[in-house]
């Protein structure tokens, strides 16, 4: 079996809302969809975290050298493909290319040996797993204390018992935020706040001594994910587990994150920090620094599914009779193709999600939907 052709699709769909994180505004969804062929007529699914654009021409650039080459040697392509780049391309771009590219080759070699990703990555240690709702980002032209509150207690009717807010904006409307959605979820729904590199270290240490009054379980990059040691005088300044990782790309850059103690949780992405290849690697050093692993989750249905399994072969730890369990995350905002693009959409059903069984990712991919959202 060998690869033929390496396929891109950007998706696209233009909000009637805009809506924004503390550093972004959306008023768009934009998604790299990677599909690679193989001369026997098997397609492989994988996506790319970031600008679309930039990561479909990435792509293309990579696309030449898989020609050819076997779809089962995951570690000769990934190897193959950083080398390519290394020069200027340990980070960024360059990584979220080769993640979607990654992710497409383990679809193929799942559904080549009949077995599930999470199979080939060692094992299921569990079949179902907890979900978080993302959202309470500021809808443009509204009060943001009244209406996350109104938007989390909505996710709680749909059945989710964990909620993940945005702040970042201005240290004193956040706080009020936060005791707002503390206030309209109650005491026993979990809730994390994520500021999306937002504040600097004295506003992010101000604002985690306030939170933590509302019980917050996570304070997700707080400052710029580049200043590891802004990270770490957040950690030691406020009570507040500190996360973040969505930015950090390959083992390299977690190795440094987890030398400098700047997190108590990593969130690397299947689609962005090197796919399962590397991700799997990540998470084996996370646990040599004692550092927990809850992954970032931002696209399709593609990526939920690449992250389930990635979810479903992470370790328990520490072992124990009544194990901690791992969350996903599950992004509630606007984007009418997350769930479309797949032919069966994944549901939560009282806070919880299935991990698919079926071979490579488990999942069928909609080609009516992609093309009905496709814009390059």
């Amino acid at each position: 079996m060998r690869i033929v052709e390496v396929k891109t699709y950007v998706l696209e769909h233009v909000l009637d809302e805009q809506f924004q994180s503390s550093t972004m505004t959306f008023d768009r969804r934009q998604h790299c969809v990677v599909e690679v062929v193989c001369d026997d007529g098997t397609s492989g699914w994988g996506e790319c975290l970031g600008p679309a654009m930039p990561n479909q021409a990435m792509v293309r650039f990579y696309a030449a050298h898989l020609i050819g080459m076997s779809p089962m040697d995951t570690e000769v392509v990934w190897a193959k493909l950083y080398g390519t780049s290394r020069d200027q391309g340990q980070r960024g771009l360059a990584m979220t290319a080769l993640s979607g590219i990654d992710v497409a080759l383990w679809d193929i070699k799942g559904q080549h040996l009949g077995v599930s990703v999470a199979t080939l990555l060692g094992g299921r240690f569990r079949e179902s797993v907890q979900a978080y709702a993302t959202g309470g980002f500021h809808r443009v032209g509204t009060d943001r204390v009244e209406d996350t509150a109104i938007e989390v207690a909505g996710h709680v009717a749909n059945g989710f018992q964990a909620v993940k807010i945005k702040i970042g904006f201005d240290p004193v409307e956040d706080i009020a935020v936060i005791a707002a959605v503390r206030s309209a979820l109650g005491p026993s729904v979990e809730l994390m706040i994520d500021a999306n590199h937002g504040y600097d270290v004295l506003e992010a240490i101000e604002v985690g001594k306030a939170a933590a009054d509302y019980d917050v379980r996570w304070f997700e990059e707080p400052v710029i994910p580049e200043h590891l040691g802004a990270y770490r005088k957040v950690r030691a300044g406020q009570p507040i587990a500190v996360a973040g990782g969505e930015t950090w790309h390959g083992r390299y850059g977690f190795r440094e994150a987890f030398e400098a103690e700047a997190v108590d949780i990593a969130q690397p992405d299947i689609c962005g920090a090197g796919g399962f290849s590397e991700c799997r690697r990540i998470a084996e050093l996370a646990t040599l620094y004692g550092v927990r692993v809850v992954p970032h989750v931002w696209g399709t249905a593609i990526q939920i599914a690449a992250s389930l399994q990635f979810l479903a072969s992470l370790p328990v730890a520490p072992d124990r009779h009544a194990p901690r369990a791992p969350i996903f995350e599950f992004d509630r905002t606007p984007n009418p193709f997350r769930q479309a693009i797949a032919s069966q959409p994944f549901e939560v059903v009282d806070g919880v999600l299935a991990i698919p069984d079926r071979p490579g990712l488990g999942i069928e991919i909609n080609r009516d939907a992609l093309e009905q959202y496709r814009i390059a």
